[in-house]
């Protein structure tokens, strides 16, 4: 790089303030040692700080546009060991990378943090909705000192080491040279205030752990997994900040009987020799109560019966999905004489011979359920 700052910069002599400083940062991010991969970024990037410390301070460059860098010798210039705040410009260059110098003031308005909890519904209460009752833990203004964390007859002073603005300005020494950096004040931890008394409830935190109960509204067709956010029951914010939200991640409990498929239930039902093989009409149990159910004669196992809207509700919809009904064919374990006999009659008409199956059980159930 060259000895002459306004090459260095790859900037005219004329250049203005503006051009000067954009030109820094197309190089700084270029050569800054913990973000570059050329060889010697760390040598460049001191030479560029290097002009850019003389040639963004106004009484500087005038004595180098005068008198180059020997003018510059009773300032203390070029040697590095001139002050310079890069604080803004690398906030701006390098803030989403963790290089941030903290500028922002401590006293700014902060939102408050999120709060999460897991609400357990049953079954029904998920399918249906519930106005569910919850209770938890968080952090309230002090009832006390009222958010001020001193004892009432007292207040806050002002913090005389950072005059109240939570936090401090230090000069550092780094391989760039002297740098102005931020850091929480040591004395008052950011406050900006000291308290001689601190409040007896909160002890000085200015916050109170209380338990809440509220009623909520739980949308009918949730299922396990979903969440809800309750905006403002979060953690009460910073500085005037707004609270944050609480998240109710909903878990629920299986039925006895039916499963869940999205938004349609799944029933498998028994049903003894006879109604498959005459058919019949039978009470089928849905979430609603029981609904009638023809089932035709010659009735195979495996087979699906669809009865319609009998499902879960959708989210934000008005409409159900369905509940699917398959049938098993019960094969009886135990037979009476009488019915024995039957079957021993039975078999002898319908013989004995045996047809293989193309497809099985298992195929004609996914064919069915769409799998």
């Amino acid at each position: 790089m060259s000895n002459d700052y306004y090459e260095t910069l790859g900037v005219g002599r004329n250049a203005s303030d503006d051009e000067i400083k954009a030109a820094f940062r197309k190089l700084a991010r270029q050569y800054h040692p913990d973000v570059s991969k050329e060889e010697h970024a760390e040598e460049k990037f001191k030479e560029i700080n290097e002009a850019y410390g003389v040639l963004s301070d106004a009484e500087k460059r005038a004595r180098y546009d005068r008198f180059g860098k020997e003018g510059l010798g009773g300032m203390g210039g070029f040697q590095r060991d001139y002050t310079v705040d890069f604080s803004d410009i690398f906030d701006e260059l390098f803030g989403g990378f963790g290089f941030s110098s903290g500028r922002r003031s401590r006293k700014s308005p902060r939102r408050g943090r999120d709060l999460q909890m897991q609400v357990t519904l049953t079954f029904e209460e998920a399918v249906f909705g519930v106005d569910k009752e919850i209770e938890f833990s968080r952090d309230e203004i002090c009832s006390h000192c009222h958010g001020n964390g001193a004892e009432p007859g007292t207040s806050p002073v002002k913090c005389t080491t950072c005059n109240g603005q939570g936090e401090v300005r230090q000069v550092r020494q780094t391989f760039l040279g002297q740098m102005v950096q931020t850091a929480t004040c040591p004395t008052c931890n950011g406050r900006g205030e000291m308290i001689s008394s601190p409040c007896k409830t909160c002890h000085g935190n200015g916050l109170e752990r209380k338990k809440i109960k509220k009623k909520v509204q739980i949308p009918a067709g949730v299922d396990a997994g979903t969440q809800i956010r309750l905006t403002g029951e979060g953690a009460p914010g910073e500085n005037g900040g707004p609270q944050g939200s609480l998240f109710l991640v909903l878990d629920v409990k299986p039925h006895q009987f039916f499963k869940r498929r999205e938004n349609d239930l799944v029933l498998n039902l028994d049903i003894n020799v006879a109604q498959a093989v005459l058919g019949a009409e039978i009470d089928v149990p849905t979430i609603d109560g029981d609904e009638k159910l023809k089932i035709p004669a010659g009735t195979q196992p495996g087979k699906v019966f669809t009865i319609k809207n009998k499902g879960v509700p959708y989210l934000r919809r008005k409409d159900r999905g369905n509940q699917l009904v398959i049938v098993n064919v019960a094969v009886p374990t135990k037979l009476t004489k009488e019915q024995r006999e039957l079957f021993e009659k039975l078999a002898e008409s319908l013989g004995t011979s045996v047809k293989p199956q193309e497809k099985g059980f298992l195929d004609w159930l996914n064919e069915a359920l769409g799998g």
